[in-house]
């Protein structure tokens, strides 16, 4: 069982932007915090990348997540799962890293 992500959790971009993790998931807290589902696109704020070729990450586009824990039928987002850091272009600039998340709630 791995934990599993929440909008208190702490994502960052490799280059050190932070994610602002917001869902459209209201059905599912854990400690008052909404779980976060792969279908949920975070902007990032803060990727020091220039603004020229590679540009600075703007989101994150989660390609793999649970697969048996789901919330209406959307996997919900584990500390293991990958995301993909678009710059404007929607070009892959890295992975997400997962900083920090909560250890009660967790799935696979």
């Amino acid at each position: 069982m791995i934990p599993i992500l929440t909008t208190s959790s702490t994502v960052m971009c490799p280059h050190g932007g932070t994610a602002q993790l917001i869902t459209s998931n209201t059905l599912a807290l854990v400690d008052g915090a909404p779980m976060l589902l792969q279908t949920d696109v975070h902007p990032i704020v803060g990727c020091p990348f220039a603004p020229s070729a590679p540009s600075p990450c703007l989101t994150i586009r989660w390609v793999t997540a649970a697969t048996q824990t789901s919330i209406d039928n959307v996997p919900v987002l584990l500390q293991t799962s990958v995301g993909l850091c678009l710059n404007a272009a929607q070009a892959p600039q890295g992975t997400a890293l997962v900083v920090q998340t909560q250890q009660k709630a967790k799935g696979i």
